[in-house]
């Protein structure tokens, strides 16, 4: 049976598209908070799903052994908080081993199929920023405002190395870039909602672009596009 793309909500729906390192996360959070929106992490949720997995036992690039296992998978994402299986897992997800396993299990249909309307439901009748890698391609296509965010490929491994730091995990600059251009590769070549921006989608390069500059970017453009409809 085909998947259909449907408009699930009737809410305003704002998605911000793009590889790891170009400051998704964080211009997401703070771009919520401006606008009043809720904020939904779509790659916690792969990651939890992820780690889901690897508790098991189970390969995460085994196909049907990892469909096999997701009856068992639940999760959600309350404010502040990542529940597997009624457990937090805020705190474990954040390691370059399950932003890994995120993108190894998110090739698999199955897995995607569930996420991805997972991801549909919790937007219904909500005004909210998606995070991800497809959000404006696949799983939201009808939303009014897409962007997809991009940087040099050194830069990102930067960013994201000092972000691991803070956390207090050491890494090198070059073991991230080669993380990140593995995952890179995985993700655009995904027979079902490869990474790729969305025809209509706002590209911005953040290379040389502070998080403050591209939120104000970002934010003119939501509240320009929000008028508009108002006045339909």
């Amino acid at each position: 049976m085909p998947f259909l793309i449907t408009q699930y909500f009737t809410g305003m729906i704002v998605t911000i598209d793009g590889p790891s390192g170009v400051g998704k996360s964080t211009v997401t959070k703070e771009l919520a908070t401006r606008l009043g929106f809720e904020y939904l992490n779509t790659g916690a949720m792969y990651r939890a799903v992820a780690l889901a997995v690897q508790r098991l036992g189970v390969r995460l690039t085994d196909e049907a052994a990892v469909t096999a296992a997701l009856p068992g998978v639940h999760v959600e994402l309350p404010p502040g908080c990542v529940v597997l299986n009624g457990e937090n897992v805020a705190h474990l997800i954040r390691t370059p081993e399950l932003s890994r396993g995120a993108s190894e299990v998110s090739v698999h249909r199955a897995v995607r199929l569930m996420l991805v309307a997972a991801q549909r439901a919790a937007t219904t009748g909500r005004d909210m920023i998606c995070d991800g890698r497809d959000q404006g391609s696949f799983v939201f296509p009808l939303a009014e405002c897409k962007f997809f965010l991009i940087a040099d490929a050194r830069v990102r491994a930067e960013r994201r190395v000092g972000e691991l730091a803070a956390a207090g995990q050491r890494v090198s600059v070059e073991d991230v870039m080669r993380d990140q251009d593995e995952r890179d590769r995985r993700d655009a070549a995904r027979e079902l909602a490869p990474m790729a921006p969305a025809p209509d989608a706002v590209i911005l390069d953040t290379t040389h672009l502070t998080s403050k500059e591209v939120i104000e970017r970002l934010e003119n453009i939501v509240r320009d596009q929000r008028a508009c409809s108002r006045h339909r």
